[in-house]
């Protein structure tokens, strides 16, 4: 079995994986806070075109903004629970860490998966 410790970064600093998992689980814990948008509860911003179905378009996409937000983000935690560091278990023959693989799909660290979400960070 292994350590939590193995997954840490190095003392002071936040790898990318932990500064991703910190910020989505920021955008999580702001959207489940958020009080939901609605015509009666802050309006609907005025809209471009003026048409009736942008309108609607406008309301429904306020309205569910929260819960789409919320979910997405939890989707992304999931990932980020699955995709994570592990040490491949090599003897380094230098100061140089030993690499790293993801837990998950044991391709080399950051996997394609953690690459891709990284861009969030950008």
């Amino acid at each position: 079995m292994m350590s939590a410790d193995m997954f840490a970064s190095t003392p002071g600093q936040l790898d990318e994986h932990e500064r991703l998992r910190m910020y989505v689980e920021g955008v999580l814990e702001r959207a489940d806070r958020a009080v939901p948008w609605g015509p009666e509860t802050v309006g609907v911003p005025a809209s471009a075109g003026g048409s009736a179905l942008m309108r609607l378009n406008d309301v429904a996409f306020y309205a569910n903004a929260r819960q789409e937000v919320s979910a997405f983000a939890a989707l992304c935690l999931n990932l980020l629970a699955l995709h994570r560091p592990r040490d491949a278990g090599g003897v380094s023959s230098g100061p140089a860490c030993a690499l790293r693989r993801c837990n998950c799909c044991m391709l080399r660290w950051p996997c394609p998966t953690v690459q891709e979400m990284t861009g969030l960070l950008k």
